[in-house]
């Protein structure tokens, strides 16, 4: 079984992630793992820690020479700005002043309902760990994961359909699209519709506000028969659901035409099944002759698991909820109303949010790859792969 664990705060001296499961054998750098924590980090509108924080993997433990041993990962980023917090997030029992407590909730954040459940009276205990920082060892961990998933054709890709109400038109093959989002800095494919999104984050900023927005993950190379339809919790679109809503500040996740089905007629909706015997190959994984679809509606998955076709996914993402223009809330202490307290931000995080995304899809479908193919080394899960090709290319 595939699963990670990530651990530290957003002011803490370190993150750390553990990742266990992976197979021996898999080449791995940590320039990998940097060249996702710098795409994590760009973007238009995001604020000043980024500005701070260049952040670098240190592989402790699970990889020697470059390959995974098959033993555990271990990974560290350490924080640059944890010299500015020694004091206020010591481990040891010193403890900062009560003055510099947090007792002021912020409206959108954790901080209030985390305080309730744990029953912190400084809110700093819940805003630290709560805070999005948490998705840096989450990239790394997917990192690891795309490369798995590069070593049988399996490619990850995303771009932002809209932000702040601006919408973004294309179309083409996804890897175009990556590269032409690639090279935008607000990761849209759509050159008019970066130029106005980026306009928009201007006013946005001006006025103290903050926006949200789309994105749109796909993974190609994806074979049939991934997730189950035998177990709820087995499902295949409910586990990338799950990964994709788990990520800070996502309020909505869709596969394939999502919540337009709802208006649409059966007809217009299931993906027709034709075959083909003249060994046509597949549009993006190494089919051989059988069964293909003209149209893709369902993203790729049919009753829980992979159908061969791309696995297309959406998510959006709230504004982010600390504004320079604060919102009202209440002292936890004092009960008496005031005005949101400020913590560093961004004016708009969706770019970034689309890079996180690719990390927990792509670690998500690298656990169900494994689930199905196993394997104690990429040699061995390599030859239960190819002969499952063979397998169903007899069907």
């Amino acid at each position: 079984m595939l699963r990670y664990l990530t651990a530290g705060e957003s002011h803490c001296r370190e993150l750390t992630a553990i990742i266990e499961g992976m197979p021996a054998g898999l080449d791995v750098a940590s320039a990998d793992i940097d060249r996702e924590f710098k795409r994590r980090q760009s973007g238009y509108g995001r604020g000043g820690r980024m500005k701070i924080e260049a952040d670098r993997a240190e592989i402790t433990s699970g990889i020697r020479h470059g390959k995974t041993l098959g033993s555990p990962i271990a990974l560290v980023v350490k924080n640059r700005d944890w010299e500015n917090w020694t004091s206020i997030m010591s481990p040891d029992a010193i403890g900062a002043s009560a003055e510099k407590a947090v007792t002021r909730p912020r409206p959108g954040h954790a901080d209030l309902t985390g305080g309730l459940k744990y029953g912190h009276r400084d809110l700093r205990n819940v805003l630290e760990r709560s805070s999005a920082r948490e998705t840096t060892m989450r990239v790394a961990a997917g990192a690891i994961a795309r490369r798995l998933l590069g070593e049988f054709g399996i490619e990850v890709y995303s771009w932002v359909t809209e932000i702040g109400g601006v919408k973004g038109k294309f179309t083409g093959a996804p890897g175009a699209l990556f590269r032409s989002a690639e090279g935008s800095e607000v990761r849209c494919p759509d050159g008019a519709a970066s130029k106005a999104m980026m306009e928009r984050i201007d006013k946005a900023k001006a006025e103290g506000d903050s926006l949200g927005g789309a994105f749109e993950v796909v993974l190609t190379g994806v074979p049939p028969g991934l997730g189950s339809y035998v177990q709820w919790d087995r499902k295949l679109d409910a586990r990338l659901a799950f990964s994709l809503m788990s990520i800070q500040a996502i309020k909505g996740a869709e596969v394939g035409l999502g919540f337009s089905v709802a208006s649409l007629p059966g007809s217009e909706v299931h993906d027709e099944i034709f075959y083909s015997a003249k060994g046509k190959s597949a549009r993006f994984w190494p089919r051989r002759p059988g069964f293909t679809r003209k149209t893709n509606n369902a993203g790729g998955i049919e009753g829980g698991m992979s159908n061969g076709e791309p696995i297309v996914l959406r998510a959006a993402m709230k504004p982010i909820p600390t504004l320079y223009k604060p919102l009202r809330s209440v002292d936890i202490e004092t009960k008496k109303p005031f005005k949101a307290s400020v913590e560093r931000s961004d004016t708009c995080a969706v770019p970034a949010a689309a890079v996180i995304a690719e990390a927990v899809v792509a670690f998500e479908v690298a656990s169900a790859f494994l689930e199905k193919f196993g394997g104690d080394s990429i040699s061995e899960t390599g030859r239960n792969y190819t002969a499952y090709l063979d397998e169903i290319a007899r069907y």
